[in-house]
Protein backbone atom coordinates (compact mmCIF):
# COMPACT_ATOMS: atom_id res chain seq x y z
CA UNK A 1 0.00 0.00 0.00
CA UNK A 2 1.05 3.23 -0.95
CA UNK A 3 -0.01 5.98 1.33
CA UNK A 4 0.54 9.86 1.54
CA UNK A 5 -0.11 10.68 5.25
CA UNK A 6 -0.75 14.90 6.30
CA UNK A 7 -1.83 17.20 9.16
CA UNK A 8 -1.46 20.25 10.70
CA UNK A 9 2.04 20.57 13.20
CA UNK A 10 1.04 18.36 16.79
CA UNK A 11 -1.62 16.26 15.27
CA UNK A 12 0.70 13.19 15.62
CA UNK A 13 1.25 12.36 12.19
CA UNK A 14 4.50 10.63 12.32
CA UNK A 15 3.56 8.71 15.47
CA UNK A 16 0.53 7.65 13.79
CA UNK A 17 2.38 6.91 10.39
CA UNK A 18 5.08 4.69 12.75
CA UNK A 19 2.08 2.89 13.84
CA UNK A 20 0.77 1.78 10.67
CA UNK A 21 4.32 1.38 9.17
CA UNK A 22 4.59 -1.35 11.51
CA UNK A 23 0.68 -2.53 11.60
CA UNK A 24 0.57 -2.45 7.41
CA UNK A 25 4.54 -3.89 7.36
CA UNK A 26 5.47 -0.76 4.43
CA UNK A 27 8.40 1.81 5.41
CA UNK A 28 7.59 5.00 6.79
CA UNK A 29 9.08 7.57 5.00
CA UNK A 30 9.31 11.00 6.64
CA UNK A 31 10.74 13.90 4.52
CA UNK A 32 12.47 15.81 7.58
CA UNK A 33 14.34 12.45 8.20
CA UNK A 34 14.82 11.77 4.66
CA UNK A 35 16.69 15.09 4.23
CA UNK A 36 19.15 14.89 6.95
CA UNK A 37 19.89 11.41 6.42
CA UNK A 38 20.99 12.46 2.79
CA UNK A 39 23.03 15.43 4.39
CA UNK A 40 24.36 13.09 6.57
CA UNK A 41 25.68 10.65 3.85
CA UNK A 42 26.99 13.71 1.97
CA UNK A 43 24.72 12.29 -1.33
CA UNK A 44 24.84 15.03 -4.16
CA UNK A 45 21.59 16.20 -3.53
CA UNK A 46 22.28 16.06 0.24
CA UNK A 47 24.89 18.58 -0.34
CA UNK A 48 23.43 20.88 -2.37
CA UNK A 49 19.91 21.06 0.55
CA UNK A 50 22.87 21.77 2.71
CA UNK A 51 24.17 24.98 0.85
CA UNK A 52 20.62 26.35 1.37
CA UNK A 53 20.40 25.56 4.53
CA UNK A 54 23.93 26.74 5.77
CA UNK A 55 22.48 30.24 4.23
CA UNK A 56 19.48 29.85 6.34
CA UNK A 57 17.72 29.10 3.11
CA UNK A 58 14.42 26.98 2.76
CA UNK A 59 15.47 23.99 -0.05
CA UNK A 60 14.16 24.54 -3.15
CA UNK A 61 11.30 21.78 -3.73
CA UNK A 62 13.45 20.39 -6.73
CA UNK A 63 16.19 19.44 -4.06
CA UNK A 64 13.51 17.80 -1.55
CA UNK A 65 12.04 16.16 -4.26
CA UNK A 66 14.67 15.02 -5.93
CA UNK A 67 15.77 13.63 -2.16
CA UNK A 68 12.30 11.76 -1.81
CA UNK A 69 12.76 10.12 -5.75
CA UNK A 70 16.06 8.51 -4.74
CA UNK A 71 14.62 7.32 -1.26
CA UNK A 72 11.60 5.88 -3.36
CA UNK A 73 14.02 4.05 -5.51
CA UNK A 74 15.55 2.01 -2.30
CA UNK A 75 14.38 -1.89 -1.70
CA UNK A 76 12.25 -1.03 1.01
CA UNK A 77 10.41 0.76 -0.74
CA UNK A 78 9.16 -1.21 -3.35
CA UNK A 79 6.14 -3.18 -1.56
CA UNK A 80 5.00 0.08 -0.30
CA UNK A 81 5.06 3.33 2.20
CA UNK A 82 3.94 5.97 3.79
CA UNK A 83 4.97 9.17 2.84
CA UNK A 84 4.63 11.61 6.13
CA UNK A 85 5.01 15.50 5.56
CA UNK A 86 5.08 15.60 2.00
CA UNK A 87 3.42 17.59 -0.13
CA UNK A 88 2.94 20.80 1.54
CA UNK A 89 1.78 22.82 -1.66
CA UNK A 90 0.27 22.25 -4.69
CA UNK A 91 3.37 22.66 -6.94
CA UNK A 92 4.99 20.22 -4.51
CA UNK A 93 2.15 17.89 -4.92
CA UNK A 94 2.48 18.05 -9.10
CA UNK A 95 5.73 17.31 -8.73
CA UNK A 96 5.23 14.79 -7.01
CA UNK A 97 2.95 13.38 -9.40
CA UNK A 98 5.55 13.42 -12.06
CA UNK A 99 7.85 11.68 -9.81
CA UNK A 100 5.24 8.85 -8.97
CA UNK A 101 4.51 8.97 -12.32
CA UNK A 102 8.04 8.41 -13.84
CA UNK A 103 8.19 5.51 -11.06
CA UNK A 104 4.98 3.65 -11.86
CA UNK A 105 3.91 4.74 -8.43
CA UNK A 106 0.30 4.65 -7.83
CA UNK A 107 -1.09 6.25 -4.76
CA UNK A 108 -3.62 4.30 -3.00
CA UNK A 109 -4.67 6.57 -0.43
CA UNK A 110 -4.08 10.23 0.94
CA UNK A 111 -4.66 10.60 4.64
CA UNK A 112 -5.81 14.18 5.90
CA UNK A 113 -5.53 14.13 9.63
CA UNK A 114 -8.20 16.48 10.67
CA UNK A 115 -7.86 18.76 14.01
CA UNK A 116 -10.00 21.80 15.75
CA UNK A 117 -7.60 24.35 15.85
CA UNK A 118 -8.84 25.20 19.71
CA UNK A 119 -7.77 21.55 20.75
CA UNK A 120 -4.52 21.15 18.93
CA UNK A 121 -3.49 24.96 21.24
CA UNK A 122 -4.68 23.20 24.05
CA UNK A 123 -2.50 20.23 23.34
CA UNK A 124 0.40 21.98 22.12
CA UNK A 125 0.68 24.45 24.67
CA UNK A 126 0.53 21.59 27.31
CA UNK A 127 4.09 20.32 26.07
CA UNK A 128 7.22 20.18 28.25
CA UNK A 129 10.85 19.12 27.35
CA UNK A 130 12.83 17.81 30.06
CA UNK A 131 16.75 19.79 30.04
CA UNK A 132 18.18 17.03 31.15
CA UNK A 133 16.76 13.85 29.24
CA UNK A 134 14.86 15.43 26.94
CA UNK A 135 11.79 13.16 27.77
CA UNK A 136 8.66 15.00 26.24
CA UNK A 137 5.32 15.43 28.39
CA UNK A 138 1.88 16.64 28.54
CA UNK A 139 0.98 18.48 31.80
CA UNK A 140 -2.45 17.50 31.25
CA UNK A 141 -2.13 13.81 30.07
CA UNK A 142 0.75 12.93 31.81
CA UNK A 143 -0.85 14.74 35.16
CA UNK A 144 2.68 16.60 35.95
CA UNK A 145 1.89 19.29 38.65
CA UNK A 146 5.69 20.82 38.64
CA UNK A 147 8.35 22.18 36.33
CA UNK A 148 10.44 18.45 37.34
CA UNK A 149 11.12 15.76 34.87
CA UNK A 150 9.44 12.20 36.52
CA UNK A 151 12.24 10.32 34.97
CA UNK A 152 15.27 12.22 36.06
CA UNK A 153 13.96 15.47 37.91
CA UNK A 154 15.65 17.46 35.52
CA UNK A 155 13.64 21.26 34.46
CA UNK A 156 10.71 20.74 32.33
CA UNK A 157 10.71 23.69 30.00
CA UNK A 158 8.27 25.15 26.54
CA UNK A 159 9.92 24.81 23.52
CA UNK A 160 9.44 28.04 21.60
CA UNK A 161 7.38 26.38 19.00
CA UNK A 162 5.08 25.14 21.57
CA UNK A 163 4.48 28.62 22.67
CA UNK A 164 0.63 30.16 21.38
CA UNK A 165 1.84 32.77 18.87
CA UNK A 166 4.20 30.35 17.03
CA UNK A 167 2.02 27.40 16.96
CA UNK A 168 -1.06 29.86 16.03
CA UNK A 169 1.25 31.08 13.00
CA UNK A 170 1.94 27.43 11.70
CA UNK A 171 -1.57 26.40 12.28
CA UNK A 172 -2.37 29.66 9.79
CA UNK A 173 0.26 29.06 7.59
CA UNK A 174 -0.98 25.00 6.85
CA UNK A 175 -4.17 25.91 6.07
CA UNK A 176 -3.36 28.37 3.31
CA UNK A 177 -0.69 25.78 1.68
CA UNK A 178 -2.43 22.64 2.34
CA UNK A 179 -6.21 23.83 1.15
CA UNK A 180 -5.19 23.28 -2.49
CA UNK A 181 -3.32 20.18 -2.07
CA UNK A 182 -6.54 18.70 -0.04
CA UNK A 183 -8.35 19.97 -3.04
CA UNK A 184 -5.92 18.56 -5.53
CA UNK A 185 -6.29 15.27 -4.44
CA UNK A 186 -10.15 14.99 -3.81
CA UNK A 187 -10.40 15.65 -7.55
CA UNK A 188 -8.22 12.40 -7.87
CA UNK A 189 -10.29 10.60 -5.63
CA UNK A 190 -8.02 10.01 -3.12
CA UNK A 191 -8.32 12.14 -0.27
CA UNK A 192 -9.81 10.86 2.79
CA UNK A 193 -10.23 12.76 6.00
CA UNK A 194 -9.77 11.70 9.73
CA UNK A 195 -10.45 12.77 13.02
CA UNK A 196 -6.70 13.34 14.56
CA UNK A 197 -7.78 13.84 17.54
CA UNK A 198 -8.20 11.29 20.96
CA UNK A 199 -6.14 7.75 22.43
CA UNK A 200 -3.33 7.01 20.22
CA UNK A 201 -4.95 3.78 19.85
CA UNK A 202 -8.34 5.23 18.50
CA UNK A 203 -7.25 7.61 16.13
CA UNK A 204 -4.89 4.20 15.01
CA UNK A 205 -8.40 2.33 14.13
CA UNK A 206 -10.14 5.43 12.39
CA UNK A 207 -7.17 5.35 9.95
CA UNK A 208 -7.29 2.03 9.74
CA UNK A 209 -10.79 1.97 8.51
CA UNK A 210 -10.40 4.61 6.44
CA UNK A 211 -7.57 3.01 4.19
CA UNK A 212 -9.95 -0.21 3.75
CA UNK A 213 -12.44 1.83 2.42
Amino acid sequence: MRIILFGPPGVGKGTQAKILSNDLKIVHIASGDILRAAIANGTELGKKAKTFMDRGELVPDEVVIGIIQDRLKEKDAANGFILDGFPRTLPQAEALDKVFAKAGIKVDRVVSMEVDKEVLLKRLTARRVCRKCGAIYNLSADKIENSKCPKCGGELYQRDDDKEETILRRFEVYQNQTRPVKGYYAGKKLLVEVDGIGEIRDVTDRLSRALRQ
